[in-house]
């Protein structure tokens, strides 16, 4: 077995992913190791997992979830999600320590938290760990590229004519998704809501509501005193702990596991995937606790294998699969065509215009301009977290561009790294300034942290469809093994921010999957 003849797995945890075992933990020749047979795993909780498992479940097939996070739950007044005025522990997964925007770290205790920040040379990546993946701490923008920009970035045998019928409304369907009632809008708290709109409208830019993933009585009830702010204050840039939020754990993976063909395994985390000579699927997991220690290792084998754990972190196993030669023969443009989805975040200081504090969350309005598919851009505002009043406020733009990296195999770290030109976004940059710069307005302070720490919180690509996988994500040349999340993406997602895509493009490949795969190929 190509995998076990590499790295035994009386190993302790693997370095690439940082796990170690703590001082006072079992030795690892200590740590026992199990073996578990299962028809189809999928490694990853988010969207694309989350899709898979419900469509599978539905379709007889039994499903294995493997998540390296913990479960967050949530309800009126809970504490579940840390607060981004108080961090802790909970917002970083295992000592990762990410810079946010360059301005803090933290020297926390190891813990499995939300966020981990993967380094990249010229770009890092920032990506979600728990049940549900990114929907957790996304801001929840859930947007549908026209036909024009969508056809002109992704593959027209896609057919967006039944991506428009069938897909994008079944997800919209399954997330509940709305938008905020003016009565929110006109509350004390939602002034910065209120001016992006003025703004934007008198600069000549279009204006929206943004359809978002919410339960918006939620947000009224905290306004009536019902329950204690999270949506009205802006405290949910790091989850939402009063609920309302129809994230992947409660809805695609809760109506999965009701079944009773779908088993989330959650402090799973896989460190290499390889084929068994049998053609089978070999999955390495270390079960973990929450300080990262290793409790017991398990090899696992499943007749197909969906990779759904995260544009990285599917690009980095499937990478080191193949270098390692646990998986041979896989496509030559595993890793490439990378995006960051044209992400651009400001900060807008206004000297005119007072936003308050708090400022009610998480997006309300957004400005889309869609007109050039090669420049499509979409701009919105978010809340700050609950400070003192800086007259300050956050502007989003990201979009549709070029610029592409590529991930690079390091024998010495056992690892593959993202390699990223620092003017790879340049055109789409220059013009989510201009707009910023008009929306902004003369008296007013703007500061893009892009440019300060690039990174990017809508990684895609490194496993494209039509370079490594077909449309269905299946991986080329590989019976069984599948891609269905943001690596699958070719670098974009047509001016939108990538959930309701990703999610689609899921539906859609889920619908050929069960029609064309199960009880053949698994």
């Amino acid at each position: 077995m190509p995998a076990l003849s590499r790295r035994t797995v009386f190993k302790g945890a693997a370095a690439a992913t940082g796990l170690t075992l703590l001082p006072g933990a079992a030795s690892a020749s200590r740590v026992p190791v199990t073996r578990e047979e299962h028809r189809v795993v999928v490694i990853g909780s988010g969207f694309g997992g989350g899709v898979t498992a419900l469509r599978l479940a539905q379709a007889g097939v039994p499903v294995h979830v493997l998540e390296r996070g913990i479960r967050w739950p949530t309800g009126p007044n809970a504490e579940t999600f840390p607060h981004p005025t108080a961090p802790d522990k909970r917002i970083f997964w295992l000592g990762s320590e990410p810079n946010l925007f360059g301005l803090v770290s933290f020297p926390f205790e190891r813990y499995t938290g939300l966020l981990e920040r993967v380094p990249g040379n010229g770009m890092d990546i920032m990506c979600a760990a728990g049940v549900g993946g990114g929907s957790l701490i996304y801001q929840g923008m859930t947007l549908q590229p026209t036909e024009e920009v969508f056809n002109a970035n992704f593959p027209e045998q896609l057919d967006y004519a039944r991506m428009d019928q069938v897909y994008y409304p079944r997800v919209a369907s399954m997330l509940r998704i709305a938008t905020a009632p003016d009565e929110l809008i006109a509350s004390p708290t939602y002034a910065a809501a209120r001016v992006f709109a003025r703004n934007a409208r008198a600069a000549g830019h279009s204006v929206e509501k943004i359809p978002m993933p919410i339960d918006w009585s939620y947000a009224l009830r905290e306004l009536k005193g019902d329950m204690k702010p999270s949506y009205t204050n802006g405290d949910c840039a790091f989850g939402v702990n009063n609920g309302g939020k129809h994230s992947v754990d409660v809805t695609y993976l809760a109506a999965a596991e009701a079944t009773g063909r779908c088993t989330v395994a959650t402090l799973h985390n896989v460190t290499d995937v390889a084929m068994a000579p049998d053609g089978r699927w070999l999955i390495h997991v270390d079960r973990i606790n929450t300080g990262g220690v290793v409790l017991e290792k398990k090899v696992l084998t499943a007749s197909a294998l969906v990779m759904a754990a995260g544009t990285a972190n599917t690009t980095k196993l499937l990478m080191r699969a193949g270098a390692t030669g646990g998986i041979p023969d896989l496509p030559d443009g595993l890793g490439t065509n990378w995006g960051s989805n044209g992400d651009q975040i400001y900060t807008w200081t206004s000297l005119a215009d007072d936003f308050g504090s708090p400022q009610g969350g998480p997006v309300i309005y957004g400005s889309k301009e869609w007109d050039d598919p090669a420049l499509a851009n979409t701009v919105i505002q978010a809340s700050l977290p609950p400070l003192p009043n800086l007259r300050t406020t956050m502007l989003v733009g990201y979009g549709v561009s070029a610029g592409r990296g590529h991930f690079v195999y390091d024998p010495a770290k056992d690892d593959a790294v993202l390699q990223w030109p620092g003017d790879a976004d340049a055109k789409v940059a220059q013009r989510i300034h201009e707009r910023i710069t008009d929306i902004g307005g003369a008296a007013a302070v703007k500061l893009n942290t892009t440019t300060l720490v690039p990174s990017t919180w809508h990684p895609l690509g490194g496993a494209s469809m039509g370079m490594v996988c077909d449309l269905t994500g299946r991986v080329l040349g590989h019976r069984g093994l599948y891609v269905l999340d943001g690596a699958l993406m070719p670098g974009n997602t047509a001016a939108c921010n990538p959930s309701m895509t990703i999610a689609a493009v899921a539906e859609r490949a889920l619908d050929e999957i069960v029609a064309q795969d199960a009880g053949t190929v698994f």
